[in-house]
């Protein structure tokens, strides 16, 4: 099935009978007739249900859809995107480990790295995305365990070099993880480039109608942890907690999202409720024309801020002359994403000016949705950052993140219009 198709059939299909939308398991428990039963689904000796804090059936169902149009192998859902970036890191490196990650990600995955889990006694090394072969192989160590990067970095709008960070990644035996949230599978499937494992805030795009908060995780089931075991050593040695099993072994391309739930989303618990994943998988069924949709909105938009008087810069991919405008066309041939990033004239003062007089676009810290919204991310989704530290990952103080609706890209053009006339006056 082609990816249109996909959002709409993929993950379930009914039988005789049966419910034609994804049903809702709205239940903690599950019944068993013995405990043997029950402990085959313990000891991973058999595939089923027992606690919802582990798996649900309709979760599940979600889950596989996106698996199904990311290209992958398993899949899972998280509560948030921000679950999805720790389980993907944590899955794999735990304390005494490395990571590199891109200097150009979302604030608050820079903040989960920088802060939080290098609490918990792993190291991160973050590198400019445009940084020199020499550069990049420098960064790596033995104790390095995966390299993290965004298709489309939040709100930098660079585009990730995914075959050249894969190449790099895969010559020191450690997956690539990409975040994809932003192009969605729609646009640009990572794993065909390369990537191994990739991840979604569903939130944004993959939900469109601020309803839901979630996450995913898709492994591509093409890494070969065996063959790097001793780097790897949670998924290729026994697991006492399971009386000893090997996940590589046992579960081959499945050993990944294997041992996440089997362990992460046990002891952590940080799962979605199945109403949330119903939720989730409506919004995926429009996913395809969304994006369409999304995309042309933001284009006209984009030309229109390029011509404007009052605007400093304009950042984005879909722009011919862009710095990413060349790479976007190899990665995501058929489009990028619906949000622009630019800069007001006047600076910080104007931005934040200009902002008070729309209309039709509101201020929010959400993105990537079917209602137009702007924010300004130095003083909101990034001030935990130092101006050295935004500067490094590309959003200067005075940047404005333009998240392009699915309204009538006129009536967009008309408030951003009169809203930069009367930031004149700041």
């Amino acid at each position: 099935m082609r990816k249109e198709t996909k959002c709409i059939e993929g993950g379930y299909t009914p039988k005789n009978g049966e419910s034609r939308m994804i049903p809702i398991i709205q239940s903690t428990t599950f019944k068993y007739d013995t405990s043997a039963d029950m402990g085959k689904l313990f000891d991973l000796e058999a595939a089923g249900y027992f606690y919802t804090r582990l798996q649900n059936p309709t979760n599940d169902l979600v889950a596989a859809k996106l698996t199904e149009l990311e290209g992958g192998a398993a899949g899972m859902l998280t509560s948030s995107g921000q679950a999805a970036s720790f389980f993907s890191v944590f899955n794999i490196a735990t304390a005494g480990d490395h990571v590199i990650a891109s200097t150009s990600i979302y604030g608050g995955t820079f903040n989960l790295f920088n802060v939080t889990m290098k609490k918990m006694g792993i190291d991160f090394t973050f590198i400019d995305p445009e940084c020199s072969d020499e550069e990049l192989e420098a960064a790596f160590r033995p104790n390095t365990k995966a390299v993290f990067g965004e298709t489309i970095a939040n709100p930098a709008l660079i585009v990730f070099d995914i075959e050249r960070f894969a190449k790099a990644a895969h010559a020191h035996g450690v997956p690539l993880i990409i975040d994809n949230t932003f192009a969605t599978p729609i646009n640009c499937r990572p794993i065909e480039w390369g990537a191994d494992i990739v991840i979604h805030s569903t939130t944004k795009y993959l939900d469109g109608h601020d309803a839901t908060v979630g996450g995913a995780i898709i492994d591509s089931g093409n890494f070969d942890w065996m063959a790097h075991a001793d780097k790897f050593p949670g998924l290729c040695t026994p697991d006492d907690s399971y009386h000893g099993i090997t996940y590589a072994e046992k579960f081959g391309k499945g050993a990944y999202i294997t041992k996440a739930t089997a362990q992460l989303m046990r002891d952590i618990g940080a799962i979605p409720s199945p109403m949330n994943c119903y939720i989730l998988n409506l919004g995926i069924e429009s996913l395809a024309v969304r994006m369409k949709r999304h995309c042309e909105n933001a284009q006209k938009v984009a030309e229109f801020l390029q011509t404007n008087e009052n605007v400093a810069y304009v950042t984005y991919p879909g722009l011919p002359g862009d710095k990413y405008y060349e790479r976007a066309k190899k990665y995501m041939p058929d489009g990028t994403c619906g949000v622009i990033s630019f800069g007001v004239k006047g600076g910080r003062k104007a931005a934040e000016e200009m902002m008070k007089h729309l209309k039709l676009a509101i201020i929010a810290t959400h993105v990537a949705d079917a209602h137009t919204c702007v924010l300004h991310p130095a003083s909101s989704t990034h001030r935990q950052m130092t101006d050295e530290e935004l500067l490094a990952c590309g959003v200067k103080p005075d940047l404005v993140r333009f998240s392009v609706g699915i309204e009538n890209a006129d009536d967009i053009i008309e408030d951003l219009a009169q809203a930069l006339e009367a930031s004149k006056n700041a």
